[in-house]
């Protein structure tokens, strides 16, 4: 078997395809509600006067789908 064919049985090693999104807590930043990735980005676009597109509608997803931002501790 080649190196693409093995598959990583450590659990500290998440797979690419995890669905859960990666929480990082900002305590003292962010409201007790989550923020994805996506949506900051897309506040700091619209503060700067940048106009969304469909596009735009797609990353933000897929960054909210890959990072939030949380103040609570998890739990």
């Amino acid at each position: 078997m080649g190196e693409r064919a093995k598959r990583s049985t450590n659990p500290a090693e998440p797979s690419r395809r995890d669905p859960t999104p990666r929480r990082v807590r900002l305590p003292g930043f962010i409201s007790e509600e989550e923020v994805g990735l996506g949506d900051v980005v897309k506040r700091a676009t619209a503060a700067f006067g940048i106009k969304p597109c469909g596009g735009c509608q797609r990353r933000a997803a897929a960054l909210n789908r890959w990072v939030v931002f949380t103040g609570r501790r998890p739990g």
